[in-house]
């Protein structure tokens, strides 16, 4: 058994339910009525057939809502690993840095390179990080303090998912110096991010080895898992960029949060419309059983 289910930002309307359930059938599926998590917010079809069909079939409509099609079992996860940049808060640290040089134009296209996958994530991270060079430590907590701001629902999803017995975890191919207070504001259990170089108060223009790159993130969340004895069909992971494909495509549900394209494309769901809270929603948690912000 499976279930769609659909997550307005606004209202759910009952023609975009019933579009989706006619699609369901459509590409062979045998929908039962829906059935409301939230009233007009959430709901959920169950249905018998072709998860990835029905997920094909119900994106074709072009519907203003956020779905996402999964078993039935293990709805509800017990490992959450994240992405940060453009993922838990709503910008890249890098970027920001660099505009602080005067090099944001510079910097941000090759970030934006980066993340289509057009561009070696290590090159890359060496590049931007080497344009940093002489920048002062001091600028660091400038830029955490004056750009890094939250994503709507991160909060709310990772406290929600803690008090609930699910562990979390925030790896981010960004920095030790962003990802630990961050992880700390939302409420993440750990966090695991490259180390920028600094002697005598200044940045080096390198970054420790090894970096934490695409095959890290994966390895975190094998790793995570295994540890915890928690079976990967049991865990989501969350992420924007082709950085995040390796871990996406292993977790039991991986989502593309505001997404580009090759990582839309590897995941098994894409959040276009709403916040972070679209995960609790797809676990099938009721606004009141979620964790005050």
């Amino acid at each position: 058994m499976f279930v769609a289910t659909l997550i307005a930002g606004d209202v759910l309307r009952h023609e975009d339910i019933a579009a989706a359930r006619d699609a369901i059938a459509g590409a062979g599926g045998a929908p039962e009525p829906h059935t409301w998590i939230d009233e007009d917010i959430a709901a959920d079809i169950l249905f018998n057939g072709d998860p990835v069909a029905a997920r094909n079939a119900i994106a074709a409509l072009d519907l203003p809502v956020d779905h996402v099609v999964q078993p039935i079992a293990h709805r509800e996860k017990r490992l959450l690993i994240a992405d940060m940049d453009s993922t838990m808060i709503t910008v890249e640290c890098i970027d920001e840095l660099a505009d602080y040089a005067g090099l944001k134009a510079e910097v941000a296209a090759v970030t934006e390179r980066a993340m289509r996958g057009e561009l070696d994530f290590a090159a890359a991270l060496d590049g931007r990080v080497a344009l940093l060079k002489g920048m002062e430590e001091s600028v660091l907590d400038l830029c955490r303090t004056e750009r890094v701001r939250l994503t709507p629902g991160a909060r709310v999803l990772i406290r929600t998912l803690r008090a609930r017995g699910c562990h979390t975890v925030l790896v981010s191919g960004g920095f030790t110096h962003f990802t630990g207070p961050v992880a700390k504001e939302i409420g993440f259990h750990d966090a695991v991010a490259n180390v920028l170089e600094i002697a005598e108060g200044r940045l080096t223009g390198t970054v420790r080895t090894p970096i934490v790159d695409a095959e890290r993130k994966r390895t975190e969340l094998i790793g995570h898992a295994a540890e915890l004895r928690i079976d990967l069909s049991d865990t989501v992971a969350i992420g924007d960029g082709a950085n995040d494909i390796p871990m996406i495509a292993a977790a039991g549900l991986g989502i593309a949060y505001h997404a580009k394209e090759k990582a839309r494309a590897a995941a098994d769901a894409a959040i276009d419309h709403g916040d972070l809270t679209v995960v609790l929603h797809a676990m099938g948690i009721a606004r009141r059983d979620w964790a005050k912000d």
